[in-house]
């Protein structure tokens, strides 16, 4: 067994992204043209729900219909130029910031709306924007400047710094997106680098406790989705596993932690007890991580 305290450094090869399929639901932003690639990263099997999805109240109209009672969405701060776009981001200051670029024509635009407003109601540590591209001269700009080019378009910002975005997403998408890069009061321990896991460890070395290790990307689909499961595990399972995540892109130390443990998919899962590495986990299939966890822990899993 490998314990933390001993490295083995090995090379990490290359975790490869490849580009997903076009999202047909989208709608064409026509402003200008700005060509984008997406990408998935491999392990994508995933189950078909996550969690259930949010419930929407009544009352949150569409952003760009006329004649419709008004929305309660005194949570969801409406931008109308470059400028109030960047005070918001400034006065954020380190809570995530997600912003909606839509449009009044956009079926999907005033579909994905109300599950906006309800998520700015129940995520207090999330700011949420909403710009409507087709409102003015001024908006149309600021969708220019963030080249936006399908609608709804929806960015991630920390620090005044983009660190995520998708295009036509579905409302249990956009939740797990909200969840992976804003869920930082969780009981899910976030790690930056080698000493904070060496840290999680020693902490934990008596007690029993199963540590299952979530090592991701940022940018990485599968590790986006799968982590309300790790989340909603983290909840029910607290009095007998610790759950802890870490993002290999997010520096150098963490980086080198997966060259050390020879991580080359993600998500990978690493279980950790009594101070040692006693197995892994690679994929997103929600089935079968349980069933590692339970099995880890010492619960007779039969197949």
């Amino acid at each position: 067994m490998a314990t933390v305290a001993n490295f083995l450094a090995k090379p990490i090869a290359t975790v490869v992204p490849r580009p997903s399929s076009a999202v047909a639901s989208t709608s064409s932003f026509v402003f200008f043209n700005h060509n984008k690639t997406n990408s998935l990263f491999r392990r994508q099997t995933l189950p078909r729900k996550l969690f259930s999805a949010v419930k929407v109240k009544a009352g949150a109209a569409p952003p760009g219909k006329v004649g419709t009672p008004p929305a309660k969405d005194d949570k969801l701060l409406k931008i109308h130029s470059g400028e109030e776009f960047d005070e918001a981001l400034k006065n954020a200051k380190t809570k995530l910031v997600v912003a909606e670029f839509a449009t009044s024509k956009s079926d999907h635009s005033n579909k994905i709306y109300p599950f906006m407003v309800e998520l700015s109601r129940t995520c207090n540590d999330v700011v949420f924007l909403l710009v409507m591209g087709d409102e003015s001269d001024k908006t149309r700009e600021l969708c220019r400047r963030e080249k936006i080019e399908k609608v709804p378009h929806f960015s991630f910002y920390k620090s005044m710094e983009k660190i995520h975005e998708e295009e036509g997403v579905e409302p249990d998408q956009l939740m797990g997106d909200v969840l992976y890069y804003g869920d930082n009061h969780s009981a899910v321990v976030q790690l930056h680098g080698r000493p904070d896991v060496e840290k999680l460890i020693e902490d934990n070395r008596v007690g029993g406790k199963l540590i299952v290790l979530d090592v991701g990307l940022k940018h990485c689909g599968p590790c986006v989705k799968v982590y309300p499961t790790v989340l909603k595990l983290s909840r029910s399972m607290a009095e007998t596993v610790v759950f802890a995540r870490m993002n290999g892109d997010e520096n150098d130390s963490c980086m080198e932690f997966l060259k050390d443990m020879d991580v080359i998919e993600v998500p990978t899962f690493l279980f950790i007890k009594d101070g040692e590495i006693r197995g892994r986990y690679v994929g997103s299939g929600k089935g079968e991580l349980i069933g590692e966890i339970l099995r880890y822990s010492g619960v007779r899993v039969t197949y």
